[in-house]
């Protein structure tokens, strides 16, 4: 059998105060679209919002730096930055700095 692949979101950074999400937390999608829920730690709809644009690109391949997504200090990453909306010095919330990367399975 092929062997398969997952993106991993992995929450990076918060900016404020997030009520859903902890750093390290992680949703893990099979195949690029599939939830993993026994390796999904934590999963906002918030927070998928931003990410969805560009789930399909990045689970064929895409890489991040063509979408403008990829680090500035390091363009060939296989890393993608993606941010949560929320203006948490208006709302008293907190942002999330998301990593999408594309995971092959062994």
């Amino acid at each position: 059998m092929k062997p398969g692949f997952k993106l991993v979101i992995t929450v990076e950074d918060i900016k404020g105060r997030c009520p859903a999400y902890k750093k390290g937390d992680k949703i893990v999608l099979d195949r690029g679209y599939k939830f993993n829920l026994q390796e999904t730690t934590a999963c906002c709809m918030h927070g998928l919002g931003p990410i969805m644009p560009f789930y399909c690109a990045l689970a064929k391949g895409i890489p991040p730096k063509m979408m403008g997504l990829a680090p500035a200090d390091n363009r060939e990453s296989p890393k993608a930055y993606i941010h949560c909306p929320d203006p948490c010095e208006k709302t008293g919330g907190g942002t999330v700095l998301f990593s999408v990367e594309r995971v092959e399975e062994q």
